[in-house]
């Protein structure tokens, strides 16, 4: 299987353009796992690094998480793999995190997302706060930031899936 990706058309208007590079982006972190073993997921690329495309994949459903249904949508869904005790706990992956697992906790992450931006507002302030520093942000201003979030972990997904396999490509 191979995963789509389709950039926005260049006349996009500005939520199609938002919503279109955000899906790219996705995409492309899980076109970076296709093929892959759990065991290859979870190996990490470069010593002393401890990054791993699961770690990855598992830190962007926290993210996912955290911005769309915590700030958005001031729900109260929890962390998924972190703790006040191991605040990295997310990019940590053991020999029983499963790909299987991780996949359909981070698709239904983004599914939960897609659901509270749908028909919200670009410029209106989400109904929660940021934990750390009680800010309140747009939707606007979240969803550019997780189109930066997921195009800065996408180049890690290419050195580790490099570094594994060989397999490169934009």
């Amino acid at each position: 299987m191979t995963t789509e990706r389709r950039e926005p058309a260049p006349d996009a208007d500005e939520r199609t353009m938002l919503e279109g590079w955000l899906e790219y982006h996705r995409r492309t972190l899980a076109w970076k796992c296709e093929g892959l073993t759990d065991e290859q997921l979870r190996t990490a690329s470069v010593s002393p690094s401890g990054l791993t495309l699961m770690g990855l994949v598992r830190h962007m459903a926290e993210v996912e998480r955290s911005w769309y249904r915590r700030v958005l949508a001031a729900e109260d869904a929890g962390p998924l793999h972190y703790s006040d005790e191991d605040p990295d706990g997310d990019f940590r992956v053991t020999g029983s995190d499963t790909w299987q697992e991780t996949l359909a906790t981070w698709q239904a992450e983004i599914e939960a997302a897609r659901r509270n931006a749908e028909g919200f507002p670009l410029d209106e302030m989400g109904r929660g706060k940021h934990a750390r520093t009680g800010e309140r942000f747009s939707l606007r201003w979240i969803h550019t930031h997780m189109i930066e979030e997921y195009a800065r972990h996408n180049g890690h997904a290419d050195l580790i899936r490099e570094s594994l396999d060989g397999a490169t490509g934009d």
